[in-house]
């Protein structure tokens, strides 16, 4: 008897304890339902509003001459005479002597030139004398069949007139090639490069140096197609009247400071680089290096610049801030339920901080700017304004 309790004593506290187990579940009290809804998601919102916008892209370019030449003589000599304005950035007045070309054998040429001018001169005269002597002959002669022109002696007369002007021709080929050693430019410009020196023979068409002028200044500016429609301007526009043509205004930073300064489109090119696909504009400046410059910083040739390009007419859009949009063409709008709509909206702009958008939304509608990654349309939102928060 005493092995049989020592044997089954575990196995019954095992069972009073598992007994306990159950009636402590049994009594314990049933936990209380919270049924209280989800609470909706807080965002950020701004309203959209409505206003005639005038749009500008930005873009950028290199500044270059709208006029720049080689210098080339078409004469050949040395040079005898070379001014300082013919110097690498040297500027020079327009018809300044920049060099002069020996002009002795020149100067011989027109002389020998003016001899046979001359001697031409002497001859048609003899001739026309001849004429109307033999004219006054066949008269007193009677004779009754009409003289030939050579009888008369005009087509002798015709033949002295031939060398007169031939010889005259010759003399303004040689005063012209006189006049040619002087080199001039009919322009106000400065000095890209010079490739010759005082005492250097130099034959006609020989490079001798490029030079531009100061007088306009002009930039291609890339545009994409975008681009070029959000400025309403046509492929091969051609401003006929430059007050009305649009604006530009350039920037470009030099040292630690920005120096700005203003331009017009005056025209577009009428086909695509073939190149890059993008169309160019071109954009002038006045007198870059007098009136047109800024603060005495010239808009100088070479210079890299900013652009920014001003529309030229104005245009309704609905204005929103640049977190609005998702997507390139979705933004969130909060109904009146506040129930979150995703729709789809027609961008005209987008710039750092806003987008104009043509349609999708209306004037007072309440988009969202939070992040908000996993969006469903119709969700219940709570909407708050940063004015509000600040």
């Amino acid at each position: 008897m005493k092995k049989f309790l020592r044997m089954s004593a575990p196995v019954l506290v095992l069972l009073a304890g598992f007994l306990l187990v159950q009636g402590l579940i049994a009594a314990k009290p049933e936990p209380e339902k919270n049924d209280e809804e989800a609470r909706p998601i807080s965002l950020y919102v701004d309203e959209v509003t409505s206003e005639q916008v005038t749009l500008s892209i930005k873009t950028q370019g290199e500044v270059r001459p709208k006029t720049e030449i080689d210098l080339i003589p078409q004469v050949s000599g040395r040079i005898v005479m070379m001014s300082e304005n013919f110097n690498e950035g040297a500027e020079f007045l327009p018809d300044s002597l920049l060099m002069k070309i020996d002009d002795a054998d020149y100067q011989l040429a027109a002389i020998r030139a003016e001899a046979r001018v001359a001697a031409a001169q002497t001859a048609l005269e003899r001739e026309q004398a001849t004429a109307r002597i033999k004219e006054e002959e066949w008269s007193d002669g009677r004779k009754d069949q009409d003289p030939t022109p050579f009888a008369l002696n005009l087509t002798q007369v015709a033949g002295a007139e031939a060398n007169l002007r031939s010889a005259q021709a010759d003399l303004r080929g040689a005063r012209l090639d006189l006049e040619r050693t002087e080199i001039r430019i009919p322009f106000h410009g400065r000095v890209r490069d010079r490739n010759v020196g005082i005492g250097q023979f130099v034959s006609a068409g020989t490079r001798m140096g490029r030079v531009f002028s100061i007088g306009t200044v002009e930039v291609r500016l890339p545009l994409t197609d975008s681009q070029l429609v959000e400025l309403n301007l046509p492929m091969g526009y051609m401003a006929d009247d430059l007050r009305m043509a649009p604006k530009v205004n350039f920037t470009a930073a030099l040292g630690n400071r920005d120096y700005h300064w203003q331009g017009k489109i005056v025209r577009v090119d009428a086909a695509v680089n073939n190149e890059t696909r993008l169309i160019y504009a071109t954009a002038e400046v006045e007198d870059p290096y007098g009136l047109g410059a800024t603060e005495g910083m010239p808009m100088a040739v070479g210079m890299f610049v900013n652009a920014e390009v001003e529309g030229v007419s104005t245009q309704p859009a609905f204005v929103m801030p640049r977190l609005a949009l998702r997507n390139q063409d979705k933004v969130y709008v909060i109904n009146s339920e506040n129930r979150l709509e995703i729709r789809t909206v027609s961008v005209i702009a987008t710039s750092e901080e806003r987008v104009l958008v043509s349609s999708g939304v209306e004037s007072g509608e309440r988009v969202v700017t939070s992040t908000l990654p996993n969006a469903v349309d119709g969700m219940e939102v709570e909407p708050l304004f940063r004015q509000a928060q600040g």
